[in-house]
């Protein structure tokens, strides 16, 4: 057991809360350059909350040129136990309208051209994706947001998208007979960088269109999606205060503390060590 760090990722407002205490800002230098912005660090309900404003302050940074793996390598040099992301989304379902709270469990990447991974030449590992999401940090998550008034779906499939354009109705219309349920840009590979580094992550989307796929409605505008996320953000931040009010004193051990175990599959003796110096943070549990 051990005490909750909780890496919080999310929009540049997140953090704005009366009862996050001692909080400050703190740059955190990376293997992997820069993260979007620096760590605000503070303690919410007698635990270490660190929030990263994943855009940057302002929104400044596009989702194709967010530097995920510097922004989970800056999370995991915190001592963050967990994660949690929350974020704007498309609805490709009727019944899942704007403002409702989507707490996914599966994703289908169609990124493209963006790092994925922090392993490579010189250590080889593959972490499994078949259950991308913490299924303790979701249940908790929900039950918060449920608390703070909002409408939940517990589960669904987020397809992430390249962006930073919005889908094509023909893309909008091919993603629903998949079976997905709602779209974004910035879960992926996000969530697949969470899991090599051994954090938990849970995904909080913040429904604020219908894409673009109901026949007879006007294409998704930003200014839509601004406005619905400024109706979206006092109940996110409520959320989060609720959350931390109901975690236990104490961190019960996640299985996906020690994924590593069974993923690394480069020889000790064959390890690079260039490589091994660049995931001091990302793999020390288990490299030694």
């Amino acid at each position: 057991m051990s005490e909750w760090t909780i890496g919080i990722i999310g929009g540049s407002g997140l953090y704005e809360m009366e009862a996050l205490e001692d909080a400050q800002w703190i740059a955190v230098d990376t293997p992997w350059d820069a993260p979007s912005d620096e760590l605000l660090i503070g303690r919410l309900y007698g635990h270490k909350f660190v929030f990263l404003p994943r855009h940057g302050r302002g929104h400044r940074i596009p989702p194709g040129d967010l530097n995920f793996r510097a922004n989970i390598d800056a999370l995991k040099r915190a001592g963050c136990t967990d994660v949690v992301a929350i974020s704007a989304i498309g609805s490709l379902r009727e019944e899942l309208p704007p403002g409702r709270f989507v707490v996914v469990d599966q994703f289908i990447d169609r990124t493209v051209g963006r790092p994925s991974s922090f392993f490579g030449p010189g250590l080889v590992a593959h972490v499994s994706m078949a259950d991308p999401t913490c299924p303790r940090l979701s249940a908790m998550l929900s039950d918060a947001a449920e608390a703070a008034g909002s409408d939940v779906t517990r589960g669904g499939t987020y397809l992430a998208m390249e962006g930073p354009q919005f889908s094509s109705r023909a893309e909008s219309e091919l993603y629903r007979q998949w079976g997905c349920d709602v779209i974004g840009m910035t879960a992926m590979p996000e969530a697949k960088l969470a899991r090599e580094a051994e954090l938990p992550y849970a995904l909080v989307g913040m429904v604020t269109d219908y894409d673009c796929w109901r026949v007879g409605d006007k294409p998704v505008e930003v200014a839509e999606i601004i406005a619905q996320l400024m109706a979206n953000a006092g109940r996110a931040r409520t959320m989060v205060e609720l959350f931390a009010k109901a975690l236990p004193p104490t961190r019960e051990a996640s299985p996906i503390d020690t994924v590593l175990d069974a993923a690394l599959i480069t020889a000790p003796s064959a390890r690079d060590p260039k490589m091994l110096a660049r995931l001091d943070a990302v793999c020390r549990r288990a490299i030694g």
